[in-house]
């Protein structure tokens, strides 16, 4: 089963994308901040993670940046899942390695899916 870590400090969106991705057979990790994030993600280790970048302790940018230069962690594929849009925060976080950026009001939770199995998929090439 592939085992989701969904980083977002709204609990009621984090519900929600919890709901549809165990609906979709994926086992899901929840982190409500930047910690957390990285140390469930080095005690987890998800097969990926949805990361948004406005949380509390520290942003996601900080914590993508962390887990990209963790020997543990830096192969696991990171999308980011944010309402941060701006062309500069995109470069950024594909800058710092994620694997692709997601403006959450622009997407719908189904398309969310596709994309976590669309980048899985590469990984596995």
């Amino acid at each position: 089963m592939v085992k989701v870590l969904v980083a977002e400090d709204d609990a009621f969106l984090s519900k929600a994308y919890a709901a549809k991705l165990k609906k979709e057979d994926f086992e899901v990790i929840l982190a409500s901040d930047g910690e957390e994030v990285f140390d469930k993600v080095k005690s987890e280790k998800p097969d990926i993670v949805l990361l948004d970048i406005v949380m509390p302790k520290k942003n996601g940018f900080d914590v993508l940046y962390d887990l990209k230069q963790d020997q543990e962690t830096k192969k696991i594929p990171v999308v980011i899942l944010s309402n941060l849009g701006q062309e500069e925060d995109i470069r950024k976080g594909k800058d710092l390695g994620a694997d692709d950026y997601l403006i959450k009001s622009n997407i719908a939770i189904q398309d969310i899916i596709s994309k976590i199995k669309q980048v899985l998929s590469k990984k596995l090439k």
